[in-house]
């Protein structure tokens, strides 16, 4: 049994996204296709005393209109240390973000890339690290891709020898499942609901911000409150 997910790569995402990492075998990061503006490809959002704020990189996207995700660059050189200065002013009272301040200001402070993708692959990976979760990841370019959206998924997941495809709930409105299943190929479908809250800044609570907020406000029991790590 081998099970794959294929996702588009998000900056700072959701703990939602960890946890489908966590729920498969091999996480494929499905980078070249079509960037997509006001996603979350370049932003996410963090917790603040005004309410939710977003944390934008700026891309280059003028006249840029059938740029793919792996191609998309910074156009601000100096994003890394705006995020860094917002993300430290609005969770320096979380109780454990003392012990992850030298970790991601690190982080942050050390990216140098020119390329979206990158960048969101170094803090996939990061925390990754963080939350124990040892899943291979890999890129799409690492595969040969053709067809239609159900035929590109399908030929990953044909080359990546998977035997179950996870994906997240929005792909019901387009994924052929017969087509997967014709290859024995079992679709399952992630889901993001009742999810425990935790204690976090800012009341009201809120579950779609990124996994930064969760491990600033619980420390190393953040995965108590994720769905995919087995409960003791």
């Amino acid at each position: 049994m081998k099970r794959v997910a294929i996702v588009q790569s998000n900056y700072i995402p959701w703990k939602g996204y960890f946890d489908l990492i966590n729920s498969v075998d091999e996480f494929i990061i499905y980078d070249d296709m079509q960037y997509t503006k006001r996603d979350w490809r370049n932003r996410n959002l963090i917790k603040t005393p005004n309410g939710l704020k977003w944390l934008s990189i700026p891309v280059e996207v003028k006249g840029r209109f059938f740029q793919k995700i792996n191609e998309t660059k910074i156009a601000d050189a100096n994003w890394n240390q705006k995020h860094w200065s917002i993300i430290k002013t609005n969770y320096s009272k979380a109780k454990h973000f003392k012990e992850y301040k030298d970790k991601f200001e690190n982080i942050f402070l050390s990216i140098d890339q020119v390329y979206l993708s990158k960048i969101n692959y170094i803090f996939i990976l990061e925390i990754n690290k963080i939350l124990n979760i040892s899943t291979k990841i890999s890129l799409s370019t690492q595969y040969s891709i053709n067809g239609a959206k159900s035929e590109k998924l399908l030929g990953i997941c044909n080359q990546a020898e998977a035997t179950e495809y996870i994906s997240g709930p929005a792909a019901k409105n387009y994924l052929d499942e017969r087509m997967f299943l014709q290859s024995n190929i079992e679709v399952g479908w992630m889901d993001y609901s009742n999810y425990p809250e935790y204690r976090q800044l800012y009341p009201p609570f809120e579950h779609g911000v990124t996994i930064l907020d969760l491990i600033f406000n619980e420390g190393p029991n953040a995965i108590k409150f994720m769905k995919s790590f087995k409960r003791e």
